[in-house]
């Protein structure tokens, strides 16, 4: 059976939009509400955010607040290291996606040798990088920094030495970089990237299944051609933001998309992606209750952080 430790991350500098820190509470009311003693079961352990940043002016505009989400890299990866290397199975619930680049960090700070795969459930590729990002927002870049991508070939910004210095930190933070292989990535219910990313993807061939194919093939028939896909790793990391679901249900984001994933097909991949033994760190990450009504999209992920972590104790 595998040790759970649950590591929460209520950071959001990373994000366009207020409000996901308050994700991690969310999720334990809606526990509460379905009366689950969820939380009590497992050690957890808080990671220290740079909320404060949000009250001051922005220092790099086109990688906003990163020196905040340097030291959040620094914290996330190490108790993410820290945890695998004491045989725990890290869940990780964080605010924003930014800080994802940091548990991928983590993992590879614990296990330098691993051949990493990463299943991306997301309606955002997350490719981008201070030099082509349209909106200045880390959470659009956790991606490109664990491939350790600055897609030059498409900048349309000049950084200034302090905002490269910080990118740089975060691409090869536990001085492994790349991460990650992008041919061992692989996006589920990708619907919304700007030409930039697209230009990442095609250029790297890395594996996009859409929505309608996870509709069309069924999660286990997808689950099955990504593990067959992904044989190559040693160990992969699931990451899922809950705007990879349909905006009918994802009110709940900062960033929902239409066309994406019904809430049981999601909870039907991920519990099957989590039945693989190379499964080694799952993370929920981008609910924001203050974009919601009833507490709707904090229920749903905590459905789906349940069932998940049920089929990881059974296994």
């Amino acid at each position: 059976m595998k040790n759970i430790k649950l590591i929460e991350v209520p950071s959001e500098i990373g994000a366009g939009t207020r409000g996901a820190s308050l994700g991690i509470e969310a999720i334990k009311i809606a526990a509460l509400d379905f009366m689950s003693n969820f939380f009590i079961h497992f050690p957890s352990e808080k990671i220290q955010t740079e909320n404060k940043l949000l009250y001051e002016p922005i220092e790099s505009p086109y990688a906003k607040r990163i020196k905040g989400i340097a030291a959040i890299y620094d914290r996330v990866s190490k108790a993410v290291s820290d945890s695998i290397k004491n045989n725990f199975f890290p869940v990780v619930l964080s605010g924003d996606h930014s800080t994802a680049g940091a548990t991928i960090a983590g993992i590879k700070m614990a296990k330098p040798k691993s051949k990493l795969g990463v299943i991306w459930i997301d309606a955002h590729a997350d490719l981008h990088t201070p030099y082509t990002t349209p909106s200045g927002n880390v959470h659009g870049m956790p991606m490109a920094a664990s491939i350790n991508k600055n897609n030059e070939e498409c900048a349309v910004h000049e950084l200034d030495a302090e905002t490269t210095a910080h990118w740089n930190y975060l691409k090869n933070i536990g001085k492994i970089a790349p991460k990650v292989l992008p041919e061992d990535v692989v996006f589920i219910s990708l619907r919304d990237f700007e030409k930039e990313e697209k230009f990442l993807i095609e250029k790297y061939d890395m594996k996009v299944i859409t929505t309608k194919e996870v509709r069309s093939k069924g999660a286990e028939n997808v689950v099955r051609a990504v593990l067959r896909y992904l044989s190559d790793c040693t160990d992969i990391y699931i990451s899922f933001d809950v705007d990879s679901l349909d905006s009918s249900i994802s009110k709940g984001t900062g960033t929902p998309v239409s066309n994406g994933l019904k809430e049981r097909e999601a909870e039907d991949l991920i519990s099957k992606f989590m039945q693989n033994r190379k499964v080694c760190c799952f993370e929920i990450t981008e609910v924001n209750p203050t974009l919601d009504k009833e507490n709707l999209m904090a229920e749903i992920a905590f459905n789906i952080l349940q069932r998940s972590v049920n089929v990881l104790m059974m296994n």
